[in-house]
């Protein structure tokens, strides 16, 4: 048998012992050689190296050879954009999914902005159904409004009972159009008596029509409009308000509302989610890696490659959202991975859409960047990647290599140095800025309920 192999005589692998590795596990603490043994999808030990033989011989076990490697929970992205349904030429579930697990990510959160919308169970049922080829876990984040039109709140209830881990707009910022604040209130009530965050755009689109870059000099000198700084801030800003307000109306029923700002990218944005955890409210945020890695030099020479929503913006909020990550006010890092076919792209700059791929950069971005430039310990970095998201949606026992877990796993080279090559990534679409760069950490094999759906041979 193949020593890295999910089939043996045409049947899956059920067992693994991965041997000779240094395990980090930020949900236990764990930094230090220890030998791993995963049996029918769970993590049955966890044990000193060397001394597991035994048990892994019982269950039949094949053996991963991890020596000068790290093993660490599989990867866990909040926001991602699969395309499917309805927009296949630029991903499918089983396209993104693939790239998901050569970036060393284990579970995605699929965003609802797809055609149609996922607003019903029904939906959602079919984005997980075995049917779409999905490489690893895929969860949905259903439709907070029905249509995502801001009207009318679609069943929260149901949507949790289907597997929804949360509700977002996405791209329609929540209480901007239709009823305005009542619906973002409601939200939050809502999803608060179901158990379920509201993952808000922050973004008051009534100061954006038209833009499609950072307000600033820059934009100035291109002849485009900005988005400014203060349409992120405001709906921040009222929506900190509001979870306020909601909180003090539940108070007595034991339910907290939960508000998690999506892709938050200015310092002044940040200073009021810093301000709302030390008041005590249950808010979070999460930042993408373009926004710790670019800032909107990037979009020099008119690069569609480069234009997103919330755009790149200055150098002092790209400071300052690595100011975020370093001092814990950022609670995860997602990748926003949005794939577009070139076509699209390869427009003027103001009709293309916004976005980027994602999936396999975000692991050895911020390694390089987080942990090689800026000195936040690999089990922080990890801990941002897998277990804080992992705890931000509830998932339970994903995120961590604790006895019993999911069998879910990363293992990794931390001192290899690569080339990112977007002509070579496993995503359908191509449009990444990091074409070329340098990235650390390359990713071994990815492991999804005990298989292996990832295998990059030796450098």
């Amino acid at each position: 048998m193949s020593e890295a192999t999910s089939v043996a005589n045409g049947a899956p692998v059920e067992a693994w012992l991965l041997q000779g590795g240094r395990l980090v596990d930020p949900s236990t603490a764990t930094d230090m050689p220890q030998d791993l043994l995963l049996v029918a999808g769970q993590v049955l030990a966890v044990a000193d190296p060397g001394t597991l033989s035994a048990a892994a011989a019982e269950h039949g076990a094949a053996t991963l050879d991890c020596a000068g490697l790290i093993v660490a929970p599989g990867l866990i992205d909040i926001h991602v954009h699969l395309r499917e349904p309805g927009q296949t030429w630029k991903e499918t579930i089983a396209s993104g999914t693939r790239a998901a697990a050569a970036g060393g990510f284990t579970t995605v959160v699929a965003m609802p902005n797809t055609v149609p919308v996922i607003d019903t169970p029904a939906w959602a049922s079919w984005l997980q159904a075995p049917e779409r080829g999905a490489a690893i876990s895929v969860l949905p984040m259903a439709a907070a409004t029905v249509g995502s039109m801001g009207e009318t709140l679609t069943d929260y209830a149901a949507l949790r009972a289907a597997g929804a881990v949360g509700v977002t707009d996405d791209g329609k910022p929540i209480g901007v159009a239709g009823v305005g604040d009542r619906i973002m209130r409601d939200a939050l009530e809502l999803a608060a008596r179901c158990g379920l965050p509201v993952s808000q755009h922050a973004e008051d689109t009534r100061m954006t029509r038209g833009a499609s870059m950072n307000a600033g000099a820059l934009a100035f000198r291109m002849g485009l409009r900005g988005m400014s700084v203060e349409s992120e801030r405001s709906l921040v800003e009222r929506d900190i308000a509001l979870v306020r307000q909601v909180s003090r109306s539940l108070a007595g029923e034991g339910f907290t509302p939960h508000l998690h700002v999506q892709h938050i990218s200015t310092r002044d944005a940040l200073e009021l989610v810093r301000g709302a955890k030390q008041e005590g409210l249950h808010v979070t945020c999460e930042v993408m890696p373009h926004h710790f890695a670019l800032n909107e030099s990037a979009l020099a020479g008119y690069n569609t490659f480069a234009k997103m929503n919330p755009p790149l913006r200055s150098e002092a909020d790209r400071l300052a959202m690595l100011e975020g990550l370093l001092d814990g006010t950022v609670d995860c890092i997602a990748t926003d991975h949005a794939p577009h076919a070139a076509f699209e792209k390869e427009q003027e700059f103001e009709k293309a859409p916004n976005g980027i791929t994602g999936l396999e950069t975000a692991l050895g971005l911020s390694l390089r960047i987080l942990h090689g430039e800026h000195g936040m310990p690999l089990a922080k970095v990890l801990a941002l990647l897998s277990w804080a998201p992992a705890q931000l949606l509830a998932l339970a026992g994903r995120g961590t290599l604790a006895a019993g877990a999911r069998a879910d796993v990363v293992v990794f080279d931390p001192a290899a140095t690569w080339h990112f090559n977007a002509r070579a990534a496993l995503s359908k679409s191509k449009n990444s800025p990091f074409d070329g760069w340098a990235m650390q950490g390359r990713v071994r094999w990815t492991l999804c309920g005990g298989q292996i759906v990832f295998e990059q041979g030796p450098a």
